[in-house]
């Protein structure tokens, strides 16, 4: 099966292209961006052309340092064939770093991702923390057929939907609705009174008897009306 090039060379979605800072203004507001792609890209591209089984790579320690990647594939004919590249170690874990970007210009050297050499130049502005405020736009010359490129972030969060009406986010009663209160207790108008202590107290005569005040030795005694004679002072 002969190796389709152009397939090793076509342009990558807009998700799978990472971008980093190169040179800064003197205000340090604006980046120039720089494209590339990762070394698992790199990676599946050679799976899609060669399949997974039809290519290998190796790597060694260059002669000034850094790292050397030769990517071996099998050619039309069937042979084993190879291109390399090196780059140097990184700040950030170095050998590790060495490797994805060694790994990377091997690809190029293929023909992967090497169109974004060709990008435009662009300034960027970057936040606090020296990263891009918003993802860079892609020329749609540089994207696969039928794709786009996606909208900066601050701008996709400006296109947000935002509440109709003017109504306020938080759950707030509008003026003249009843609010969730507890009932009021309501007393009803034709129930009696209640008596006080004092006359609820005080004995009720039985049926037929008649409440007697006797006076017995200058004073008031009261009697219930029975038989019974009132009671003496000592």
């Amino acid at each position: 099966m002969p190796i389709d090039w152009s397939r090793l060379a076509a342009p990558f979605p807009a998700d799978d292209i990472e971008w980093k800072p190169g040179a800064t203004t003197r205000d340090k507001k604006k980046g120039l961006a720089m494209a590339y792609i990762t070394a698992r890209a790199v990676q599946e591209r050679l799976d899609e052309v060669f399949t997974p089984g039809g290519w290998k790579n190796e790597f060694r320690a260059g002669p000034e340092g850094g790292v050397i990647c030769r990517i071996y594939f099998k050619n039309d004919d069937g042979d084993w064939v190879w291109r390399e590249d090196g780059a140097d170690n990184t700040d950030v874990e170095a050998v590790k770093g060495g490797l994805s970007n060694a790994m990377k210009r091997a690809g190029a050297a293929l023909g992967i991702g090497r169109y974004l050499y060709k990008l435009p130049q662009a300034w960027v502005p970057l936040d606090e923390r020296g990263r891009f405020a918003q993802t860079p736009r892609i020329p749609r010359e540089f994207l696969p057929a039928g794709s786009s490129a996606p909208a900066p972030a601050n701008r996709q969060r400006e296109a947000a939907p935002r509440p109709t009406g003017g109504r306020p986010e938080r759950d707030e009663p509008r003026r003249g609705a009843p609010r969730n209160e507890p009932p009021r207790k309501e007393t009803p108008r034709n129930e009696p009174r209640s008596e006080s202590r004092e006359s609820s107290s005080r004995p009720t005569p039985r049926a037929g008897q008649k409440r007697v005040i006797r006076r017995v030795g200058g004073q008031d005694v009261g009697g219930d009306g029975s038989n019974r004679p009132p009671a003496r002072p000592f």
